[in-house]
């Protein structure tokens, strides 16, 4: 007898669905590259490629021509190495002992980020032999970096080692989200002196924010990351990027309850009319936040409303208390011949921006996509119109 199970399509029958765009993701870096102007285009890929897959995108842009990476961790570098075989490929939190192997048998570049990380770095390439490095500096944001005028004091250092030759100088904007702040041009201002005292060596300070603020800001190297994964990257404006991914929970049951009833735990949500509620197979542990839930959580006392959903052309709210596995969503307002169990409900996609379910759980997209469990069923797909 034939063994029907291997025609299954994991992706068709998965509780839980993850589509990721690449065409897509490939569009929106081209767009990044274009508002770059005369700078290169980098890509971050860290967290997983912001919990979209490393492999599959870093694949993707690297084909697209992205020629410069930064990820988090040597390990992460590591893995994308695989995929994108002559790129530089940054560490943005530097080196440390014990990972020496990592970076030079994939010839991976720390980004130094303190004192600390300079004294050993001195120390690896005096007995290893020379290996490229960044440095990262400290404009104002007071996270990783070394200070301004330390930096300055290293770059004018007649006696610093000739194997200390940084092939790019970084800073990161705390700001840029917000055009109209004050610390933007601060930061660009310090910036450019810092790299003004490397002469030679590049520089690169632009995120995904930060190119939106103009040529000035590009120098000779962006690194763009939320905007290429489809989330906004500046704030009180509509944004232009394309969304990527596509979450999708399957819808296990629907049930019909009476006016008067309450849902989910804690009897959060009381219901004010007869209601048809669809159950998802999704739930915080996927990382659909319990604070999308529409009560029962501290968040809704604002009065900022909870998560929504779509499903056959209609935006349905979620319904009481989200729980580990499951969330429960009123449908009651969809033609009923329209839901059934077996049915998926996007939770946020091209209906339901990442950007919109990111504020009515009360944070931002990159939570929302880092977040994301390890129950999708993942699913890759190219647009064939990608430039």
């Amino acid at each position: 007898m034939t063994d029907s199970f291997e025609d299954n399509d994991a992706f068709a029958f998965a509780g839980l669905r993850l589509t990721v765009d690449l065409g897509a993701l490939v569009q929106n870096w081209q767009d990044m590259a274009r508002r770059s102007g005369r700078a290169r285009t980098g890509a971050a890929v860290k967290a997983d490629a912001y919990g979209l897959g490393i492999e599959d995108v870093g694949e993707a842009l690297y084909l697209a021509g992205a020629r410069d990476f930064f990820v988090a961790t040597a390990d992460e570098g590591a893995t994308l190495r695989l995929y994108a075989p002559d790129a530089r490929i940054f560490v943005l939190c530097g080196i440390w002992p014990g990972t020496e192997r990592l970076f030079f048998e994939n010839d991976l570049v720390p980004v130094i980020a303190s004192e600390e990380q300079l004294t050993f770095w001195m120390s690896v390439v005096a007995d290893h032999g020379d290996h490229p490095c960044a440095l990262q500096v400290d404009t104002g944001f007071n996270r990783l970096g070394l200070r301004a005028e330390d930096a300055i004091a290293l770059a004018n250092d007649v006696s610093r080692p000739a194997s200390f030759a940084p092939v790019l100088v970084i800073s990161h904007l705390a700001c840029a989200d917000d055009p109209a702040n004050v610390m933007n041009k601060q930061q660009l201002e310090t910036f450019r002196t810092v790299s003004a005292a490397f002469e030679g060596i590049e520089a690169s300070l632009a995120n995904s924010a930060g190119i939106f603020l103009g040529s000035a800001y590009q120098f000779d190297l962006t690194r763009p990351g939320i905007a290429l994964y489809g989330g906004q990257a500046v704030n009180g404006t509509a944004n232009p990027m394309r969304p990527v991914a596509t979450a999708e929970a399957r819808i296990i049951q629907t049930r019909s309850v009476k006016a008067g009833e309450t849902v989910s735990y804690g009897g959060a949500l009381q219901l004010a009319r007869d209601s048809r509620l669809a159950v998802v197979s999704a739930g915080y542990a996927d990382g659909y936040m319990r604070s999308l839930s529409s009560g029962g959580v501290p968040l809704r006392q604002t009065g900022l409303p909870g998560g929504e959903g779509f499903i056959a052309g209609h935006k349905v709210p979620v319904a009481g208390r989200i729980t580990m596995d499951l969330t429960i969503f009123d449908v009651t307002d969809v033609p009923e011949k329209l839901v059934r169990a077996g049915d998926y409900i996007e939770l946020f996609g091209k209906n339901i921006l990442i950007d919109d379910a990111a504020r009515a759980a009360g944070t931002i997209s990159y939570e929302m996509l880092t977040g994301l469990g390890l129950r999708h069923e993942r699913r890759y797909i190219s647009d064939e119109t990608a430039e």
